[in-house]
C-alpha cells in the first residue's frame, strides 16, 4: 500500500511539475500586445526601407543614436570572414543615405523577411533577413516609441547564395 501511494504521490509531483513547467513557457513565448507588436514590425521595417530605399528619416525613427551594431561579413574571394566590424549610429545614418541611392540594389523581390520572436512591455527581440544577410535586433521601449538599441550581424553563411555586396 505505502508504494502505491509512493507512486500515486510521484505522479502528482509530475504533473505539477509539467503544469508549471508548461505555463513558464507560454508566458515566455508570449509575444506582448498587438500594438507592441505592430510597433517592433514598423521599426524593423524602417530599418530595412531606410537602406533599401536610401532615406535617412527612416534610419534616425527607428534606431537610437546609442546604437550598438557588430558583425561579420564574408569575403567570398577570400574565403574568409573579415575581422569583425563595427557600426555606429552615425556611421549607419550615412550608409543609408548613400547604400542604394541609385536604386539597383534591391527590386521587390529583395528579400526582407521580419521574424518577431519576442516583444515583452519594455524589451523585444526580432530577426530580419535581408538582401545583406541576416541581422539580430534588441529593441527597446523608451519614452512610448520602439527603438532598435542593438544589432549583430552577418552576411550570408559561406556555400549559400551571396548576394550581398561589402557594407
Amino acid at each position: 500500500m505505502k508504494r502505491k501511494w509512493t507512486f500515486v504521490l510521484g505522479l502528482a509531483l509530475l504533473g505539477i511539475f509539467a503544469f508549471s513547467y508548461q505555463n513558464a513557457t507560454t508566458i515566455y513565448a508570449k509575444k506582448g500586445s498587438m500594438a507592441d507588436q505592430k510597433a517592433v514590425q514598423e521599426a524593423i521595417e524602417d530599418y530595412v526601407f531606410g537602406l533599401y530605399k536610401a532615406d535617412t528619416t527612416r534610419i534616425m525613427r527607428s534606431v537610437h543614436p546609442e546604437l550598438r551594431k557588430r558583425g561579420f561579413w564574408y569575403n567570398k574571394e577570400k574565403a574568409a570572414y573579415t575581422p569583425y566590424r563595427e557600426m555606429s549610429y552615425r556611421e549607419l545614418v550615412d550608409l543609408s543615405a548613400r547604400w542604394n541611392v541609385k536604386g539597383d540594389r534591391v527590386d521587390e523581390n529583395t528579400p526582407r523577411d521580419i521574424e518577431i520572436y519576442e516583444v515583452q512591455d519594455k524589451t523585444a527581440v526580432a530577426k530580419l533577413t535581408a538582401m545583406w544577410g541576416t541581422d539580430y535586433f534588441h529593441l527597446g521601449k523608451i519614452d512610448g516609441k520602439w527603438m532598435i538599441m542593438n544589432v549583430i550581424w552577418q552576411s550570408p553563411t559561406p556555400g549559400t547564395e551571396d548576394t550581398s555586396k561589402s557594407r
